[in-house]
């Protein structure tokens, strides 16, 4: 790759400036490391836990023991890893129809839901097997005037008794709010429960698992759930989601999953559970790679006059770096620029598309090994102003860094 000596030390620079940032990342990463290494010490984890099952899968040791370990490392009462799960929504969705019954409220802690959860929920659209088509209603506490979790608003809300589940989107989503921190998810399932006993608070937790050195569970929400083709996966698992928290509500997101009285008794995998077991160790690690690529990203943008969102000296409890670009040219320049820095398909150039369950047209830069991965290098955004790019991942912290190097080129020539 040939990059220009304004680039080049714009780089340089960039990397100086956040030191102190990596310092941090690395020793996130050494922590959880060592927490990862330690479940897999305790539930004994073996090669012969790497053959597949077919059929049934009955008695699958490598499934069964990957929910252990996935339960202990987030310290949850129980787990349901599984690659039936086809995206994140879907892993979110049966956590959140475990808590709910027909005529039982729920309630938005962090304002509107990402786009696909609203299709899921039935806030938008009109599809079957929605919560809104089995008598789930919805309510939502909008967020403050500085786009935190207003918790005055939460109190109120949750004290309905109809209320039955609380969710809470750990990440912003397409939106410009700040990103949840496990500390502030506590202090909202604290005031839940509080409030009503009976509501499960219920986190989207995609894009923050080990960014932090605790997680949600372990601070007082009742369920999290995400996709393993982002963090937790580390790269390597090629499909599925995970469930974990309270072992009632982890059996009951089972019997959505597949149908009730089977629940998580059930479900073979032919090719194993390697990828997964592989994937799992080496999430905190592909989490730092991505979160100093995210950094990197921050000060690069700052230096060309740019106020991307978290700002590369902010605290982050998440994967995602975004900025508002202004205009749809320079979104998809952007985005043009990561494509062409990517491993996979750098030849293609990114246009906007209708993407299933997205109400506005998205533009997508992708060259993942795994589709959709968004622990590998990507970034994305919805066609509408303030024309923001969302970008996440980097499997190596190298590649990242020559990927958003490419962006930034595309973006300096756009405006000379």
């Amino acid at each position: 790759m040939f990059f220009s000596d304004k680039i080049t030390s714009l780089a340089s620079k960039a990397e100086n400036d956040v030191r102190e940032s990596f310092k941090r990342i690395d020793e996130i990463s050494l922590q959880n490391t060592a927490k990862i290494l330690d479940a897999f010490a305790e539930h004994r984890v073996s090669a012969n836990m790497f053959a597949g099952t077919t059929g049934y899968g009955y008695d699958d040791l490598g499934r069964e023991t990957l929910e252990k370990v996935f339960a202990s490392v987030f310290k949850a009462e129980a787990a349901l890893v599984r690659p039936n799960f086809v995206n994140g929504t879907h892993a979110i969705t049966a956590a959140l129809f475990s808590a709910v019954r027909p005529g039982d409220i729920l309630l938005s802690a962090t304002g509107m839901p990402y786009d696909t959860l609203q299709t899921a929920i039935g806030i938008s659209g009109d599809y079957p097997g929605t919560l809104k088509y089995y008598g789930v209603g919805f309510e939502m506490a909008e967020l403050d005037k500085t786009g935190h979790p207003d918790m005055e608003a939460i109190r109120f809300a949750a004290s309905n008794p109809r209320v039955a589940a609380v969710t809470v989107q750990r990440s912003r989503g397409y939106a410009s709010r700040p990103t949840l921190s496990a500390e502030k998810i506590g202090e909202i399932a604290d005031l839940v429960h509080s409030v009503n006993p009976r509501a499960a608070v219920i986190v989207d937790n995609c894009y923050g698992e080990f960014t932090e050195l605790c997680e949600p569970i372990e601070l007082g929400a009742d369920l999290a759930a995400g996709s393993l083709i982002k963090n937790p996966g580390g790269g390597l698992a090629p499909t599925g989601g995970y469930v974990v928290g309270r072992r009632d509500l982890v059996d009951a997101a089972a019997m959505r999953l597949t149908v009730p009285g089977i629940g998580g008794e059930c479900g073979s995998y032919e090719p194993g559970y390697r990828l997964f077991f592989h994937g799992l160790l080496n999430a905190p690690h592909a989490t730092a790679q991505a979160l100093k690529t995210a950094v990197f990203c921050a000060r690069m943008l700052e230096l060309i006059g740019f106020k991307p969102s978290p700002a590369s000296n902010e605290t982050r409890y998440d994967i995602i770096q975004s900025v508002d670009l202004g205009s749809a040219e320079l979104l998809q320049k952007f985005c043009k620029g990561i494509q062409s820095g990517s491993p996979i398909d750098s030849y293609v150039t990114p246009i906007p598309w209708d993407m299933p369950g997205y109400e506005d047209q998205v533009i997508m830069a992708a060259g993942a090994f795994v589709q959709g991965a968004s622990i590998e290098l990507s970034c994305d955004g919805p066609m509408r102003p303030p024309y923001t790019a969302f970008l996440q991942g980097g499997l190596t912290y190298e590649s990242g860094k020559l990927g958003i190097m490419k962006a930034i080129t595309e973006l300096l020539e756009e405006s000379n």
